[in-house]
């Protein structure tokens, strides 16, 4: 199942990524963050991913999709089963035809795609004055410097523009953005999310734990792919140590 999913991904993000250039040559480079699930060793803090689901679902699915997801590939942030047969049954899909040839919606089920916000582009250009929302589940992938990039724009909002910007109408100030005018509303605010687990309800974890569930949603294999890693690291010092020895033993008489 990983593999076909991490199949799937990796072929919309081929045709997300021929955009990018252009893009980052546009917007400027973010401040850098320190992410857990960076490097060699890297690995994925769980309870971030399940309070970054938390904030997807409170702060973002209205208007946001996550078109290569599961609600199965939640057991991967480390939900049980019974909980996500729960949180899909909180959603309507459409399914069908019926025997009398009519589509009809019913609950969601576990192997079900979460249901994007809109049937189509045009309702959802339509429902956001013209702008399109992106898709999430690539989006730290689809971007130069994803995740602080992620992370800097839901943090780079503010009340009032510089000076000498004037924000065209429906647009909003946001210093990390290309142009820094960006049509999506700020999307957090303080306290706006309860979090059961006594994290801090800010604006900077907030966003903290959805960049976390969304590099999860990007590379879902991605602490398999780095134990493999790890593994044959490992391998290759121990056949390398061999190796010497084995050629030291070899020319061992000669002189």
């Amino acid at each position: 199942m990983l593999t076909k999913f991490t199949t799937l991904a990796a072929t919309a993000l081929a045709v997300v990524t021929v955009t990018t250039t252009a893009f980052a040559a546009e917007a400027p480079r973010p401040p850098a963050q320190e992410w857990g699930f960076s490097g060699l060793f890297g690995t994925f803090d769980r309870g971030a991913q399940q309070r970054g689901f938390q904030v997807f679902q409170q702060a973002c699915q209205s208007c946001h999709a996550l078109e290569f997801i599961h609600f199965r590939n939640l057991t991967g942030i480390g939900l049980s089963p019974e909980e996500v047969e729960a949180i899909a049954e909180g959603y309507q899909v459409e399914d069908g035809p019926d025997d009398l040839g009519d589509m009809f919606m019913r609950a969601a089920r576990p192997a079900d795609r979460i249901p994007p916000p809109f049937p189509n582009e045009q309702a959802a250009r339509a429902a956001n004055n013209g702008a399109y929302p992106p898709e999430l589940s690539l989006m730290t992938r689809a971007r130069f410097f994803g995740h602080d990039y992620v992370y800097a724009l839901l943090t780079g909002y503010r009340d009032e523009p510089p000076e000498d910007v004037e924000l065209m109408p429906g647009m909003y100030f946001n210093e990390w953005f290309p142009g820094q005018q960006i049509a999506m509303a700020p999307p957090l605010f303080e306290g706006a999310i309860t979090y059961e687990d006594g994290s801090p309800e800010t604006v900077e974890q907030y966003a903290r734990d959805l960049v976390t569930f969304l590099a999860w949603t990007a590379e879902p294999e991605l602490e398999e792919r780095n134990r493999l890693g790890v593994k044959v690291v490992l391998f290759v010092i121990v056949l390398t140590g061999l190796l010497f020895a084995l050629k030291k033993k070899i020319w061992s008489d000669v002189h």
